[in-house]
């Protein structure tokens, strides 16, 4: 499994931010005809909670260790703050005054497993998986029952 490749394509969407949410994923195995796309939505939540989740679920869905990960995100807050090393600084304090510090948590678990690059790409810019993404992740927001998102603070 070590060699092994996954791209994955992540996306969060938030009507109101905050408001109701959702994301999407686009999971492909480099080399084989592998794809599977995930999304859900959530009553009362923001654009930034959902983009860092899509990511973690997605890494959660890796089912060995030690896979060779690049994200696709349109997400400058998830891209900046692990190529800026800001995760450093925040997880020594505490996530003291961060926001989103029980997704980051969570983040940072699934992302020591594997060998994760992250790609910044253009949202809304005719990315075939990054469009996609983007449609599951606002058909997710507008479905009924949506889950509360219990780590939520309202500012």
């Amino acid at each position: 499994m070590v060699n092994s490749q996954v791209h994955i394509y992540t996306d969060g969407a938030a009507r109101g931010n905050p408001g109701p949410g959702g994301y999407g994923i686009v999971m492909e195995w480099v080399g084989k005809p592998y794809k599977k796309e995930f999304s859900e939505g959530f009553k009362h939540t923001t654009n930034n909670r959902m983009e860092l989740l899509a990511v973690i679920e997605a890494l959660k869905k890796l089912k060995k260790e030690g896979v060779y990960v690049t994200v696709f995100t349109d997400s400058k807050y998830v891209v900046d703050t692990i190529e800026k090393k800001w995760y450093v600084k925040w997880e020594k304090t505490n996530y003291k005054g961060k926001k989103n510090p029980d997704l980051w948590k969570l983040f940072l678990i699934e992302y020591r497993k594997h060998h994760v690059s992250l790609k910044w790409i253009k949202g809304h810019n005719n990315h075939p998986q990054n469009e996609r993404c983007d449609v599951l992740a606002v058909a997710a927001s507008k479905e009924k029952n949506l889950k509360p998102d219990t780590g939520f603070i309202r500012e």
